[in-house]
């Protein structure tokens, strides 16, 4: 995944929002005002995703790219690291997943 494929599928989202709110690197996307995905824009390595706990917990387990959120809350984020074991359809899916927590 690169960025611009990350970004492109993040701004399609329906009421998604890229902003810059810590600072001119840190790409955040947003719905109703709350984050859902995080990354840096010139080193994109890894993506921070909200994720309901107990799916979080799974999904540290089964993929070495997928961490406890880094800088974030650890029970409910993940930092998805790219070009590692997560193939590119589960980081979609969890992209979704992240967007469809921040529904209100």
């Amino acid at each position: 995944m690169t960025f611009s494929d990350y970004y492109d599928f993040c701004v399609e989202l329906d009421e998604a929002e890229p902003s810059f709110p810590f600072d001119k690197n840190t790409i955040a996307f947003k719905r109703r005002n709350k984050i859902f995905a995080l990354a840096d824009s010139l080193d994109f390595s890894f993506i921070n995703l909200k994720c309901d706990p107990e799916k979080a917990i799974e999904l540290r387990e089964r993929y070495q790219g997928i961490k406890p959120g880094y800088h974030m809350n650890k029970k409910h984020w993940n930092s998805v690291h790219l070009n590692q074991d997560v193939p590119d359809e589960i980081i979609y899916k969890l992209i979704n997943h992240s967007f469809a927590l921040v529904k209100a």
